[in-house]
C-alpha cells in the first residue's frame, strides 16, 4: 500500500495568505489606519492600520534598498497621497508602532501556507464523503448477508469429537512438548484412544489463555500400548476435532467468496483476477470474522451454540506455536473495539491487496486498497472520540500485516495435516493452493 501522505499533501502555491498576527477589532464601530487615516479592519504588525498600509509596511520591511525623503522628512500622509514619499510613510508606519521583526520571511510564508492548507485538508477529510458512506453501506450489507453472529446456518457438520486428552495434558503426561505436526498418529492403539478422557475447555486453577495444563486433574491420563498397538491391523483419526473444523472453515469460506462476489467493485474485476484476491485473502477475512466472536475473558470463539478453545485448534492438527500466536493476535485486535464499520471496511482492505501474487489489474486494485485504507482513517477521525483513536489507524493496519505473515504459516501446516489425515474440504485446498 502507498503512503497516503503522499495524497493528502497537494500543496497550492497560490493558497491565500492570513495576515501575519493580526487582530480583529474588538469595538464594532469604524476604525481608522494610523499612518494614512484609511478605514482600518484590524491590526497588523501590532498596529492599527488597513489593507495597504499593512502591505507596504511588509515590503518596505523585505526592500534591499533604503529609502529616502525628497524633501524634509515631515511629509504628511493621507488616504490620497500616501505613495507620494514611502520614506515618511514608512517612517510614520514605525512611530505608530509597526514592528519589522514580526514581518514574516519566505520560507515562513510559505510554511504557515502549508499549515493552512493541510489544516483545512484535515478538516474536510475527517468527514466522510458521500462516495465513502455508500461504500460503507454496500461492505455492511454484503457482510451482513453472509456473516451470522448466532451461526445459526450453520448446519450439517460432522460432530466435535473431544473424546482424546487435550494435547495439553499430552505434554504434560508425556513430558515432552506436543507437536501433532511430527507425532504419528498410528502409534496410537485403539486400546489407548479408549483411555483418553474427556477434557474440559479449561481448568479453573488455570487461565483460560495459558498453554500449560493443571497437574491436579486426576481424570486426565495417557497410555500407550505398544505391544498390542503392533498386533492391532485397526487405526484411529489422530487429530479428531479436524472434520469439524474443516466444516466450520468451508462454511466460513462459502460466506466470504458471497460476500467479495456482493461487491460491484470486486465484480468489475476479471475473473482471474477475482481468483487471486480470493486465494490470497479468504483466511485472513476468516481469521477477522473469527475476531468478532472472539472471548477475550475466556480466550474462546463463541460461535452461536458452540464455543471453541485453543485445544481444539491444536486437536485438529496445528503447532502449539501457531495457535497461540493465533490466540495473542485475536486478544490484540479485539481488544482494540474495533466496530462493525471498521471490521468490514478492514475485509476490504485484506481483499484488494495488489501485491498478491499473479494479480494482473494491480493500479486499480491499488487504487481501491488506497480509498479504503483512507475511508477507514476518515471514519476514526470522524466517529472516534478520545486520545486512543490517534493511534488506532496504523494498529489496525499492523493487525493486517500480522495476519498475513500467519495465514501463510497456517496454509503450510494445513497442507502437512491433510497428507497425515486427509480430512480437509477441497474447497479449503483449493484457497491455499499455490497454483
Amino acid at each position: 500500500m502507498k503512503s497516503m501522505n503522499t495524497r493528502l499533501q497537494p500543496f497550492c502555491q497560490n493558497f491565500p495568505i492570513g495576515d501575519e498576527n493580526e487582530e480583529e477589532s474588538e469595538d464594532e464601530g469604524p476604525k481608522f489606519c494610523g499612518v494614512c487615516g484609511d478605514q482600518a479592519k484590524g491590526y497588523h504588525f501590532n498596529a492599527l492600520t488597513c489593507e495597504g498600509c499593512k502591505g507596504f509596511f511588509r515590503r518596505a520591511i523585505k526592500r534591499s534598498t533604503p529609502l529616502h525623503c525628497s524633501f524634509l522628512n515631515k511629509c504628511k500622509i493621507t488616504k490620497n497621497n500616501r505613495r507620494a514619499c514611502q520614506a515618511c510613510r514608512f517612517q510614520k508606519c514605525q512611530a505608530i508602532g509597526m514592528r519589522k521583526e514580526m514581518v514574516m520571511s519566505e520560507e515562513e510564508v510559505l510554511e504557515r501556507r502549508i499549515k493552512i492548507k493541510r489544516r483545512k485538508m484535515q478538516t474536510a477529510s475527517s468527514q466522510l464523503s458521500d462516495q465513502q458512506e455508500k461504500m460503507i453501506v454496500e461492505l455492511l450489507t454484503a457482510h451482513r448477508k453472509t456473516f451470522d453472529l448466532g451461526f445459526s446456518n450453520f448446519r450439517g457438520f460432522r460432530p466435535m469429537d473431544r473424546t482424546i486428552a487435550s494435547p495439553n495434558d499430552l505434554n504434560h503426561y508425556t513430558n515432552e512438548p506436543y507437536d501433532p505436526l511430527c507425532s504419528h498418529p498410528t502409534d496410537v492403539s485403539p486400546t489407548a484412544y479408549n483411555l483418553f478422557l474427556p477434557s474440559p475447555p479449561f481448568s479453573s486453577s488455570s487461565s483460560p489463555c495459558s498453554s500449560s495444563s493443571s497437574s491436579s486433574s486426576p481424570s486426565l491420563y495417557l497410555y500407550f500400548d505398544k505391544e498390542q498397538n503392533k498386533e492391532s491391523d485397526q487405526k484411529i483419526k489422530f487429530f479428531t476435532s479436524l472434520p469439524h473444523l474443516s466444516d466450520l472453515a468451508t462454511y466460513m469460506v462459502h460466506n466470504i467468496i458471497r460476500f467479495s462476489k456482493s461487491l460491484q467493485v470486486f465484480r468489475s474485476l476479471n475473473m482471474e483476477d477475482q481468483i487471486t484476491l480470493l486465494k490470497g485473502a479468504t483466511l485472513e477475512i476468516l481469521q477477522l470474522r473469527f475476531n468478532m466472536v472472539f472471548n477475550v475473558k475466556t480466550c474462546m470463539w463463541e460461535c452461536g451454540s458452540i464455543s471453541y478453545y485453543k485445544d481444539d485448534v491444536i486437536r485438529a492438527g496445528f503447532q502449539t506455536a501457531l495457535v497461540d500466536a493465533l490466540v495473542k493476535f485475536h486478544q490484540n485486535l479485539r481488544n482494540l473495539g474495533l466496530q462493525e464499520e471498521e471490521y468490514v471496511i478492514a475485509q476490504g482492505i485484506s481483499l484488494f491487496s495488489p501485491d498478491r501474487p499473479g494479480v494482473q489489474q494491480r493500479d486499480l486494485i491499488d487504487q481501491q486498497q488506497e480509498s479504503l485504507a483512507l475511508m477507514l482513517q476518515t471514519y476514526i477521525d470522524s466517529k472516534r472520540r478520545g486520545p486512543e483513536k490517534h493511534l488506532l489507524f496504523p494498529k489496525v493496519l499492523a493487525c493486517l500485516t500480522e495476519l498475513r505473515t500467519m495465514t501463510e504459516e497456517y496454509s503450510k501446516q494445513v497442507l502437512q495435516i491433510q497428507d497425515i489425515q486427509p480430512d480437509i474440504s477441497p474447497l479449503i485446498l483449493e484457497v491455499i493452493s499455490k497454483d
